[in-house]
């Protein structure tokens, strides 16, 4: 949740930071703000109730000189309601330290009392704000201390006064500070929750995503938890919350930042629609044959006598992902290889029951992902090991898993997940097929034919979305709609539920996603007259069944939608059809959830909805 960026150099300051709140939006959107230090060492700081570009509107109004220094931020609420007061960054009393922070300070109530009996007067409703002034309280001690500080002191006093308060605080956080004072250096510190240092020639940024800056360098130094940040124009240097300076390694990002535009498409959503082809063809490329062979070893270091040694295979996640990781559950123990699937917020009390013989898959978009990482940490502590399906290299989850497949979609801006679902089931069938090879669960021939047919899920996944249109008018037809009903049965129950999930996130209507054969058991009560029901029926094992819900809803007045293929058609009878191409039934979650995607986006747009950033959401959740 919410965004920073921070930059200093030689160039356009505020131009800088803007640009990276407008790349970072996505993470939160409900309030904004910048602060630099200008020629003279005042401190510049504007601050908005809304969005970035009203921001950037108010900045080029009055536009400041001189500045080489500066911090921003975009949020998503979480102490304090959206407004301008609440918005960061925040400043101590005297209006010379300036912060920005994502995540949550747990003890800042007490903290608060504190600095309100030490004399310090608060001007927000935030958490954060206690960060400021606990930092002047700081630098308060350290004057007294050294009796009078001289100018050549300012930064190691600044750096030492941080570097304390750091030690005070408790919870998940992502911050940076700059001082009036001390206008050479910016400070950040990172614990639970992402921040990247972005490395240039005579400048350097920070931000929450590589995305804010990438357009500047391509050089990143990810940060670890309890790790901070001493950046200036020449040069960056990396310490432990207790002061040890200590060494860190550049990454190169190889994708570009054109690959985060437009590209004509109206909104990203459905450019990351049109992307899922490419997203499959890049997770699988080069990792697919031999099935069982030594490809995963070479690559992530899981070699096939290991995959052997697991007695099953837990998967967590949050969300989308969680949808991603029902169909894993499906696709292994159709091999016969026993998974469960857990929400990763709800894994407690499951964790202790794990062990060295298990093996938990963890998915998460952004690899920061607060309640997955918070169970993966669980799963550790039991003794498991963790293999973490992700897209973002560097991600903390990446750092705490013992394995890594990285998805390669791109950046997904979007909020409501489309191509990044579409990367973790290509994960997720790309490692089923090779655990079921390893442990001789698919015989040659066998295996051969599973790899053919995911090699096909790219092609097929064009023939569908060339039905776009299509499938818009159906979509169009149910725009009014405030209710609608998702079903289906076996492997494509997940996608019934993502289906749903998707309505909610972008058209904030009701939606709910249901195993068709519990519909006698309740949900058929609220089937009445009109009421949209999108039943995913593709040819397989539970198609006769899908075909009895569908007339049980028919006969209470529902107005079906059948997500079929040419075959299933004969079967399914419904008012509208969306078909699909003929697939094994294995793999059509693949190819399932696009008329999904696009019928919600549709229903979205119909509704003039904010369909890339929905209310109330962020891109990437970092706090539990």
């Amino acid at each position: 949740m919410c965004g920073i960026t921070g930059y200093i150099g030689g160039n356009k300051t505020t131009d800088i930071l803007i640009d990276g709140l407008k790349r970072l939006e996505y993470r939160g959107y409900d309030s904004c703000g910048i602060a630099v230090i200008d020629a003279r060492n005042s401190l510049y700081l504007r601050r908005v109730s809304g969005r970035v570009g009203a921001l950037d509107k108010l900045v080029a109004a009055e536009p400041v000189k001189g500045a080489r220094i500066g911090i921003g931020h975009t949020r998503w609420a979480t102490h304090g309601v959206p407004s301008e007061d609440n918005a960061h960054p925040h400043t101590d009393c005297a209006s010379q330290l300036v912060v920005v922070h994502n995540g949550i300070i747990e003890n800042y109530l007490e903290l608060k009392e504190q600095l309100l009996f030490a004399g310090h007067k608060f001007k927000s409703e935030t958490d954060t704000e206690v960060i400021a002034h606990l930092l002047e309280e700081k630098l308060k001690t350290l004057h007294v201390q050294e009796k009078a500080v001289r100018s050549d002191m300012l930064e190691p006093v600044f750096f030492e006064a941080f570097r304390r308060m750091l030690a005070d605080i408790k919870g998940s956080f992502a911050l940076s500070v700059i001082w009036a004072r001390c206008p050479h250096m910016l400070l950040a510190a990172r614990m639970y929750s992402p921040l990247v240092v972005g490395l240039g020639k005579g400048e350097n940024f920070i931000a929450s995503d590589v995305s804010a800056f990438l357009k500047h360098t391509k050089r990143v130094v990810f940060l670890n938890d309890g790790e901070m940040a001493a950046v200036k124009e020449d040069g960056v240097d990396f310490y432990t919350f207790q002061g040890k300076k200590i060494s860190k390694d550049c990454v190169t990002i190889q994708w570009d930042s054109t690959m985060a535009e437009k590209g004509g498409y109206k909104h990203f959503m459905l450019k990351e629609i049109h992307e899922q082809a490419e997203a499959v063809e890049n997770t699988l490329r080069g990792r697919l044959l031999p099935l069982g062979g030594d490809i995963l070893r070479r690559e992530i270091g899981l070699s096939a006598d290991a995959m052997r040694s697991f007695s099953g295979v837990q998967f967590i996640a949050c969300g989308t992902a969680y949808h991603a990781c029902l169909v894993g559950r499906v696709l292994f123990e159709n091999f016969g290889v026993p998974a469960s699937a857990d929400i990763a917020s709800e894994f407690t009390d499951r964790a202790g029951l794990l062990s060295d013989k298990t093996l938990v898959v963890a998915i998460s978009q952004s690899g920061e992902t607060a309640d997955t990482l918070f169970a993966v940490r669980e799963a550790r502590a039991s003794g498991a090991k963790v293999l973490a399906i992700t897209n973002t290299v560097g991600s903390t989850l990446t750092r705490e898993a013992d394995y890594v497949l990285h998805t390669h979609c791109g950046p997904e801006i979007g909020v409501a997940s489309t191509k990044a679902f579409m990367g973790q089931l290509a994960a997720i069938y790309l490692l089923a097929g090779h655990f079921a090879a390893a442990r001789r669960l698919l015989l040659e021939t066998d295996a051969r034919s599973y790899a053919e047919n995911l090699l096909k899920m790219p092609r097929l996944i064009e023939e569908i979305l060339e039905q776009e249109k299509e499938i818009a008018k159906v979509a169009q037809g149910f725009a009014s709609s405030e209710h609608f009903l998702f079903i289906s049965r076996h492997i494509n129950y997940p996608i019934a539920l993502e289906g749903a999930l998707k309505i909610k996130e972008i058209s904030y209507v009701h939606a709910e996603g249901y195993p068709a054969g519990e519909m006698k058991h309740g949900p058929i009560a609220i089937i009445y007259a009109g009421m949209p029901l999108l039943a995913v029926a593709p040819s397989g094992r539970a198609l006769e069944l899908m075909a009895g819900n569908v007339e049980e809803a028919k006969a209470r007045g529902a107005e079906v939608v059948a997500i079929v293929d040419s075959a299933s058609k004969k079967v399914i009878k419904a008012s509208r059809y969306i078909t699909l191409p003929l697939a094994d039934e294995l793999f059509t979650p693949m190819l399932t959830v696009i008329p999904l995607q696009i019928f919600a986006y549709h229903v979205a747009l119909a509704k003039k909805c904010d369909i890339d950033k929905p209310r109330n959401l962020a891109k990437s959740v970092t706090v539990r």
